[in-house]
């Protein structure tokens, strides 16, 4: 359904009026502070990621109504201690968001999405004197994998990458080839920094070929589990344990549900 920018707006107070009464008369609301919030902010917003992969409008809208939920408590307890408040929030992004458009709200011009990031990326660079270092905005709390592809694209959007992206296969294979031997020598910590240099070369790869490796290594995941699952009810279907199966066995249920998914 389509809303009128009122009805948003009216929507957008009433959620307003109704944050600021549970703050007032719940007793759980009183007592929440930014600490006690930030794990369920962390929770919801992984919920949230998972209504997205599975492309649930009807969860998506639920998982968007708890993260807007968090952002604008967060704003409250802001107000509160006389820091800021949700109108500070909304238009401090404003401005962020005019600032590092200059191709739609000035006068530079940017014909495609990779010169928009171009330009966003040393946009935030000139930002507070131009004190920032170009790896400074990837958050320290990001997951591994997320962290390696941001750190990365980052470094492109000043120049630091490969002429060719052809060019990243040989570093993948040589450390493979490096974690390998380290493998081989038996020595767990140097085997350890050679995978996850193993793991950096392909997040490269991915990157140099449009893929969103955190993306695919879910859809991954989510395949994983399906396959599994069907095993699982399989297996229990027959009166039979997943411990009592030889792999053989459960190589023929594994491949049944490989062609399901085929069909």
């Amino acid at each position: 359904m389509i809303h009128t920018r009122a009805e948003q707006l009216e929507a957008f107070g009433r959620f307003l009026d109704v944050l600021d009464e549970l703050r007032q008369k719940c007793p759980w609301d009183r007592k929440q502070t930014n600490e006690s919030l930030r794990p369920n902010t962390i929770e919801e917003t992984y919920e949230l990621c998972d209504a997205l992969i599975r492309d649930n409008n009807a969860e998506i809208c639920k998982e968007l109504g708890d993260v807007l939920l968090h952002v604008a408590f967060y704003a409250k307890i802001g107000d509160e201690k006389g820091a800021f408040d949700i109108k500070d929030v909304c238009d401090r992004l404003c401005e962020k968001l005019i600032y590092r458009h200059p191709h739609v709200f000035g006068n530079e011009k940017a014909e495609t999405a990779g010169e928009v990031v171009q330009n966003w990326e040393q946009l935030k660079l000139h930002e507070k004197g131009g004190n920032k270092s170009v790896l400074s905005g990837v958050p320290a709390a990001l997951p591994s994998l997320i962290k390696a592809y941001r750190i990365q694209d980052k470094a492109r959007n000043v120049g630091f990458d490969w002429e060719q992206r052809e060019q990243v296969w040989d570093k993948v294979k040589e450390e493979i080839g490096e974690f390998q031997a380290e493998v081989a020598g038996m020595d767990k910590e140097k085997a350890e920094a050679e995978f996850g240099d193993v793991l950096f070369s392909l997040i490269n790869a991915a990157r140099l070929y449009k893929i969103n490796p955190d993306n695919a290594l879910e859809h991954t995941n989510q395949k994983f589990i399906r396959r599994f699952n069907y095993l699982e009810a399989h297996t229990i279907k027959e009166g039979k344990s997943l411990h009592d199966m030889t792999l053989q066995e459960m190589d023929v249920l594994w491949n049944e549900a490989k062609k399901f998914e085929a069909l």
